[in-house]
């Protein structure tokens, strides 16, 4: 289930609830890039930041202007998990299956446990 949560999106799951933060035209359904926390029932914390490779296309471009990464000759980012398709849905299921698979250890930064209960039910 995806819902509004203040200037978060919150998407609650059986095995995972993600927090991914709302930006100005950025729907659930055609979002092709997002940055999220995914909280584990056992409070374990990852970090992602989901991608198509039309995003990372776009950015290499940009950068051949830039400067940057070698006039655009690569690209890098932490946690980087990339989808094929547009939207929340997609990254659901690659959260899903990562979980599922046990690589959401190595592909997702693990994140300090949140004490603070900013973000309980």
């Amino acid at each position: 289930m995806i819902e509004i949560d203040g200037p978060f999106y919150r998407v609650s799951d059986s095995g995972f609830e993600m927090l991914i933060p709302r930006w100005e035209g950025h729907d659930p359904e055609t979002a092709d890039q997002a940055d999220a926390t995914i909280t584990l029932p056992d409070g374990t914390r990852r970090y992602a930041t989901f991608m198509t490779l039309g995003v990372v296309s776009g950015i290499m471009d940009r950068w051949r202007d830039t400067g940057e990464c070698l006039n655009g000759q690569y690209f890098w980012c932490s946690d980087l998990i990339i989808i094929r398709e547009p939207g929340f849905v997609s990254m659901i299921d690659a959260v899903r299956d990562m979980i599922a698979t046990g690589e959401i250890e190595s592909a997702c930064r693990a994140l300090p446990i949140d004490d603070s209960d900013q973000y309980a039910d």
